[in-house]
Formats: C-alpha cells, structure tokens, sequence
C-alpha cells in the first residue's frame, strides 16, 4: 500500500513510524514532511494547506490511503477532497472539523447535549466583550474563535489582561480572522488530561491518557506553546473517571455529532480538566495532539494502520486496539526563544548510544546535515516500566542530543510523579 500522510511535524513523524510496522507499507509520502522525517519517508514540498496539491500529488502517485495529521486542512476539507478523487482517508471532514475550527460552534453544542464544561458566553464585538470582563470574576478565560496553532487560549488573571487579551484578538487581530469572534469563559480549577480517541462515528476506543506541558518555562510558568512534553498514562486518570468520561462524555459527544448531521470519523481528542465537580471539557480538537501522540503511539502494540483504515471503513468495533501498561516520557527539545523569536540554521547532533525515539518537528536537510528549521525542533521519547524510569531515560538522552541554543524544559513528568 502507498500511504500519505498530511502535515510536517513531531506528531507526523509519530504516526509515520507507527504506519512502517505495517508489512503491508511500500511506500509512505509526507506532505511536507521535514527533515528528520526524511529518513523514515518521501517529503515532497507542498504545504498541508495546498489542498489542490495535495490531491494531485495522491492522484499523480497512486496513493491508497491517506493520513490527514493537522488541524488546518482537516478544516479546510482535505479529507473532502481526498475522498472526491476516491481516496479513503483518516481524519473528520470538514462539516466535523469543526469541533476543532470553531469554538463557538463546540461549546453551544455541549451546552446543547448536556456534555459539562465551563460557564461561557460568546462575543462578535470587542466593545460588549469589552463590557461583559468588567462584570466577570476573575480568573476567566479569553479564546479566540477559530485556529490558533495552540496559542488562542489566555488565561487572564486580572480584568486587565482579560481586557489586552480581548483587544489583542478582535482589534489588532494577532491570529487573524480566527479572532474575529471570542469565547469568554470561567476559569475552571483541577489536573487536566489528554484524552486521544478513535472513533468511526459509532463506537469509540479511547487511547492511553496522557499530560501536556503547555508553559514555555519549567513550574508552568511562561508563556503557552504548542507543548514542551508530555507523559502518559496520566495517573490523575483513574478507571472510576474514565468510565464517567466514556459515560458523559465521549460518546455523548459522538452521538452529538451525529444529530447534528456531521458524523465524526477519526481521532477526537478531548482537553479535560478534573474538577471538584467531575471531569468538564476544556476543549476538542479533531486530530491527534501534539506532544500528546509522541507518548502515546509509542504506548500502542496494536497496528496504526489496521486501526486506521477500520476508523475510515467504518468496522473498528472489529478492531484490534491494545495499548502497553508501561509509561512514556517525551522531552521537547526547542530553539531558545520559543514560542516568541528564535535562530534557526544549527546543525542537530544525535549520538548513536541514543536509545529512546526522536521524533522531529522543525528541522531541515542540508546536504546529509540536519539542521534546526523551528521553535519545537524534536521531541525526545523515552518508554519504561515505570514513569519514573521512562522520564529518567528520557532526560539522559536529551542531554546527548546537542544543538546551539537548544532548550528545553527540566520539569515534564514532575507533577505526575508526586502524585
């Protein structure tokens, strides 16, 4: 089989190991890929939102399976187009995608179906949102509508920063028409988890639970990035909430998207925060997170493949899905400056006696030398028995990896190891 798979960072290299496993693989494309992905598959230079390209260059290769990572053009209908030309897919098309493409859109449907999440109100004026933080409590929660590579979300600790973060958004629009329209929410308290899922429209399989690390800075501090690490399982995440995740949560979710006509058929990834009132959602995404794929993949003993065409075929009530009991630990390892500006351009050593997984997001070929390209430049992914073990392996490798003006957090595993 000839796979493609869409997009060109840590998440996508994940996933294209895990497809190699499958015997029955000739030929994996990555659409763009990276450097450090050339190694495991074919990069061909079109970006993840050339959806016209990318259905030419599935045609013009004879792909028989597509793997559509990002949340861009899950939104802006690859799958659709994919599937136009005869192409099975995995990922949501965009009537689905848009759990993820709009906040709006994905907190009146939980206030709809009774899903639980945070107090909200939404806003298309700067002026009435502008109004409404003077009457708010504080802390609150300030999200831009649409797609913000991870960064819409402010939590504001003053009705100052509710205020900058508002106007930052809807007038100087910082991510653009994403912000045109904002979510204003209450701040909700307690461990949050990474809950990843495969789902064909009607069954669901939750995958292992993980916990990101968003802050820039060790202790949380800083500010938010598309993620310095993660670990899973994520030990917050007991049986007893996980079956009342299942319960009131995931598949009401599923079964959300079914009333309203736009089954979801791919991997939905739910933000929870464990409150002193059960689980609530924080947020949906249509696609696997990142870091968050880089510990679980790792996690899965099943086939990525098989799974992934059961989900597209509609049959993964079939299917095979098991997971490890053991534990991961990914160490992002990012340019200095991250996520504000950074230099680029530096070649990445990595020592042979590397034991653990890299997985590479912003890094490019020059000649055979592989040189940072990005603020998250690999994620270092260690697996052990134990979570102590796996983060411990994890951080001795990342010390051996050596780039100039490489960073990285000290702290990734510390809160679920106190527990």
């Amino acid at each position: 089989m000839k796979i493609i798979v869409i997009g060109g960072g840590g998440r996508e290299h994940a996933i294209i190991r895990k497809i190699k496993e499958n015997p029955r693989v000739s030929e994996i494309y990555a659409l763009p890929g990276n450097g450090g992905i050339a190694a495991d598959a074919r990069c061909a230079d079109i970006g993840a939102k050339d959806i016209t390209g990318v259905v030419e260059f599935a045609v013009a290769n004879g792909v028989d399976f597509a793997v559509v990572a990002p949340d861009d053009p899950l939104v802006l209908g690859a799958v659709d187009a994919l599937n136009a030309v005869g192409i099975p897919c995995f990922g949501p098309t965009a009537d689905a995608a848009v759990i993820e493409g709009s906040k709006v859109f994905s907190k009146n449907l939980m206030k709809k179906y009774g899903i639980p999440t945070a107090l909200y109100e939404t806003f298309d004026s700067a002026a009435e949102a502008l109004a409404y933080i003077e009457k708010s409590p504080v802390p609150v929660v300030v999200k831009a509508d649409g797609l913000a590579l991870g960064k819409g979300v402010i939590i504001a600790n003053t009705r100052e920063e509710a205020s900058d973060a508002v106007r930052s958004m809807m007038e100087d629009r910082v991510f653009g028409e994403s912000g045109s329209r904002v979510v204003i929410e209450e701040h909700l308290e307690g461990p949050e988890v990474s809950m990843l899922a495969f789902t064909d429209g009607k069954a669901m399989v939750p995958m292992v639970s993980s916990m990101d690390h968003k802050r820039a800075l060790d202790n949380d501090e800083g500010l938010n990035t598309g993620g310095m690490g993660a670990v899973a399982p994520n030990p917050y995440y007991t049986p007893e909430i996980a079956a009342e995740c299942m319960d009131r949560i995931f598949m009401p979710t599923v079964n959300a998207m079914n009333a309203e006509n736009r089954t979801f058929k791919g991997c939905l990834y739910f933000g929870l925060m464990l409150t002193k009132d059960g689980p609530k959602v924080i947020e949906y995404n249509c696609r696997f997170g990142d870091p968050e794929t880089q510990v679980v993949l790792p996690l899965l003993k099943s086939d990525l493949l098989d799974i992934m065409l059961a989900v597209s075929d509609g049959t993964l009530d079939k299917a095979d899905v098991r997971f490890s009991d053991e534990a991961a630990c990914c160490v992002i390892m990012a340019s200095e400056g991250y996520p504000r500006k950074y230099e680029t351009g530096f070649p990445i050593a990595i020592p042979a006696d590397v034991s653990a997984e890299v997985f590479v997001s912003g890094a490019k070929l020059s000649g055979d030398e592989l040189l940072t390209s990005g603020g998250r430049v690999l994620g270092v992914t260690a697996v052990a028995p134990t979570l102590k073990e796996a983060v411990e392996l994890a951080y001795a490798d990342a010390e051996k990896i050596t780039f100039e003006n490489a960073y990285y957090r000290k702290d990734i595993g510390k809160k679920a190891l106190e527990i």
